[in-house]
C-alpha cells in the first residue's frame, strides 16, 4: 500500500490556507456565502479549497478517486467509487464552515485516503493554528509530532461530549432524550473533526451521531482508533465508510462504547 508523508499533505494545506481560508476568515462578502441546500451553507473558500484539492491529491497518486463534500452536492453518485478496488480521497475543505462565516475559531480542513474498505490514511488540519493531526492504519495517531494515546477511562457520568440533534428515527429519538440525562455535559464545536482529535487527545469523551457522511467522519474514526478509542454502529458492527448504517456511538475507551450501547438497548 501507498504511504503518504506527512510533510508533504502539511505543507500543501499550509499553502491552501494561506492562499484560499485566511484572506477571507472574517472577511467573507454576502456574495461569497450562499445555500447548496435549504439547511446547508457554503462560501467560495469552501468551493476553492475543494477544487485546488482535487487538483494536488490527484497528482500525488495518479488515477485514484476523489470525492468531496462540495462536489457530492452535486453528483451523488460519486459515491459509488468507495466500491472500487482503487484509492480514493475524501476531503471536507472547510469543516466547521459556519463557525469559519461568523469569524469563529473551530474549523478544519479534513483529508482520508482510502482504498476500498481499508481506512488508510488521514489528516485533519487546523488552518489557524498550523496543527495537523495525522493516522495510519496500524501505526498510530499523532498531533504534530506527538504520538496520541487515550489514557481516561471516565464512566459515563462523568464523560463529556456531544449528541446530534436531529436525524433521529422515531423509535430512536426517545432514547437519544433519556440517554442525555446519563452524562456529565454535552456541547459541540461546530466542527466534529475538532471533537474527534479532542477524545484522542483525552479532553472529551464521547460522540453519539447521526446521519453519517464520510467527509465527516473519515478521518476522526480513524485518528481515534488509532490511539485506542472505540467506534460502533448501534448494531455493534464497526464503522465502515461503505455501509448505509447512519448512527455512530464513538468513545474514548471501550467500556464508555459498551455503557451507551447498553443504555440504547434498554
Amino acid at each position: 500500500m501507498i504511504e503518504i508523508d506527512n510533510y508533504k499533505i502539511k505543507t500543501l494545506l499550509f499553502d491552501i490556507s494561506k492562499k484560499f481560508i485566511l484572506p477571507k476568515y472574517k472577511n467573507l462578502s454576502n456574495n461569497d456565502i450562499m445555500f447548496k441546500n435549504k439547511n446547508d451553507l457554503v462560501t467560495v473558500v469552501d468551493i476553492n479549497v475543494e477544487e485546488e484539492l482535487n487538483k494536488k491529491l490527484l497528482n500525488i497518486i495518479p488515477n485514484s478517486y476523489f470525492i468531496g463534500e462540495e462536489k457530492f452536492s452535486k453528483t451523488p453518485e460519486i459515491i459509488n467509487q468507495y466500491n472500487e478496488k482503487n484509492y480514493c480521497w475524501t476531503v471536507d475543505p472547510i469543516d466547521g464552515t459556519k463557525n469559519y462565516i461568523n469569524g469563529k475559531e473551530k474549523f478544519v480542513i479534513m483529508i482520508s485516503l482510502t482504498y476500498f474498505k481499508n481506512i488508510l490514511q488521514t489528516w485533519i488540519y487546523n488552518p489557524l493554528t498550523e496543527d495537523l493531526v495525522s493516522s495510519r492504519m496500524n501505526y498510530g495517531s499523532y498531533f504534530n509530532d506527538k504520538k496520541l494515546i487515550i489514557t481516561n477511562t471516565k464512566n459515563i457520568n462523568d464523560s463529556i461530549g456531544s449528541i446530534s440533534s436531529k436525524y433521529w428515527d422515531n423509535d430512536k429519538y426517545e432514547k437519544i432524550i433519556k440517554l442525555k440525562n446519563s452524562f456529565k455535559k454535552i456541547s459541540s464545536y461546530g466542527c466534529i473533526g475538532l471533537e474527534y482529535v479532542d477524545i484522542a487527545r483525552n479532553i472529551r469523551d464521547f460522540l453519539v451521531l447521526s446521519k453519517l457522511y464520510p467527509w465527516d467522519h473519515l478521518p476522526g474514526i480513524l485518528i481515534v482508533r488509532e490511539a485506542g478509542g472505540f467506534d460502533s454502529y448501534f448494531t455493534e458492527r464497526s464503522y465502515n465508510h461503505c455501509s448505509d448504517e447512519q448512527n455512530l456511538i464513538v468513545t474514548g475507551n471501550y467500556q464508555l462504547g459498551k455503557k451507551i450501547l447498553n443504555k440504547l438497548m434498554e
